[in-house]
């Protein structure tokens, strides 16, 4: 169980690092707008380290799911 939660965790993290490689910022709209014109969203720009630290931190995460024995004890 252990092993399938890192390895979701990595998985999520390094797919979110990817997206922030790809899309320059993200439009967050509010519930109640209809329509990508709204003027009420709010603009998040990832730093220029974001993608690298998120991609690497899942890496990192997805290699040591594969290093948690198969049966852990708890």
């Amino acid at each position: 169980m252990w092993r399938a939660f890192f390895l979701a965790c990595g998985v999520s993290v390094l797919l979110l690092g990817l997206e922030c490689l790809v899309v320059d910022d993200f439009i967050l709209a509010n519930r109640g707008a209809v329509g990508a014109t709204s003027a009420a969203g709010r603009n998040l720009n990832p730093p220029d380290w974001a993608p690298w630290s998120l991609i690497s931190g899942g890496a990192v995460t997805i290699l040591y799911s594969f290093t948690i024995p198969q049966r852990v004890k708890g």
